[in-house]
């Protein structure tokens, strides 16, 4: 598929890589930040690329960059709490070692400090040392939420100036060193350019599971038995969503929230897949260069 829009909104840049789950560990001693404006981004857009990837032997980190205060019912004190909750919650359940929360408030970003921002990302990026970061495109079109597009944009440039010897100098003293992330794995909620396809066909109900501890703004599992209940009082079922609430919840993240996930895999040959916006390290290093061209000396 080459230059090529599919009905999600994604256009093919070039070869489609699929990209299918590896056996062992061969990740080991990689570490990945995803990082998400919001507490139901990775899991809607990303679960999956972040469960194999931590299963393939990647530590990782879940970074939350708002504080959640405008998404979710009830007073702002409790939507605050009861999202740091599921982004608790759903960060072990992505099996990450830890969990950022910058505490931005929702829905302000595009009026914070970039430069601020920019900083602190720095600063994680060199202290955990990470090498590969999940997070929103920012090169990806018509996307309405200035969180999104803000985090996007100073997630791409920390994870360059991460590795700069001159930034941030105090970092140093206190005994970080530079250390710029060579790999990005780039998700959008519309048209963005897409060279990778993440087959999680073998995770996929982790995937569901991730989504139902988002209680206060996601899914969670209580759209599906509700929309079961509606349906029986009319007469009307839909048996894909099972004979019981549990299974209903379940089925009706995977079938209908979830539902771009199978619509990219079905493309590829898959049962569900995550398209991304792939960068990875330079193809020609240095070492490529002389390993080509050194001869001895005459």
């Amino acid at each position: 598929m080459s230059g090529q829009a599919i009905q999600d909104g994604t256009t093919a840049n070039g070869p489609v890589v699929i990209d299918r789950p590896q056996a062992g560990k061969p990740h080991a001693g990689k570490v990945l930040a995803a990082i998400q404006p919001h507490c139901d981004d990775i899991p809607l857009f990303a679960a999956g690329a972040v469960i194999r990837l931590i299963d393939e032997g990647y530590t990782g980190h879940l970074i939350r960059v708002s504080n959640d205060d405008m998404a979710g019912p009830g007073t702002t004190g409790n939507t605050v709490l009861q999202n740091e909750r599921d982004n608790q919650a759903v960060a072990r359940a992505l099996g990450c070692r830890s969990v950022f929360d910058l505490n931005y408030s929702n829905h302000q970003m595009d009026q914070e400090s970039r430069l601020e921002m920019r900083a602190r990302l720095i600063f994680l990026f060199r202290l955990l040392k990470v090498d590969t970061v999940v997070c929103y495109d920012p090169w990806g079109h018509y996307e309405e939420n200035p969180d999104h597009s803000v985090t996007a944009q100073v997630v791409e440039a920390a994870c360059w100036m991460a590795g700069g010897s001159k930034d941030y100098p105090e970092h140093f003293a206190a005994g970080l060193q530079p250390h710029g992330v060579s790999e990005k794995y780039y998700f959008a909620r519309g048209p963005q350019l897409v060279n990778r396809v993440m087959d999680i066909s073998s995770v996929i109900d982790r995937k569901v599971a991730v989504n139902r501890l988002n209680v206060t703004q996601g899914p969670a599992g209580q759209s599906g038995a509700a929309l079961r209940k509606s349906l029986a009082e009319r007469g009307l079922q839909i048996p894909l969503l099972g004979d019981d609430d549990e299974s209903a919840a379940n089925n009706y993240i995977k079938y209908y929230v979830l539902e771009r996930d199978r619509q990219v895999g079905a493309r590829h040959g898959l049962e569900f897949a995550e398209p991304y916006h792939y960068i990875g390290p330079p193809a020609d290093t240095q070492q490529d260069f002389v390993r080509r061209h050194a001869v001895p000396l005459k």
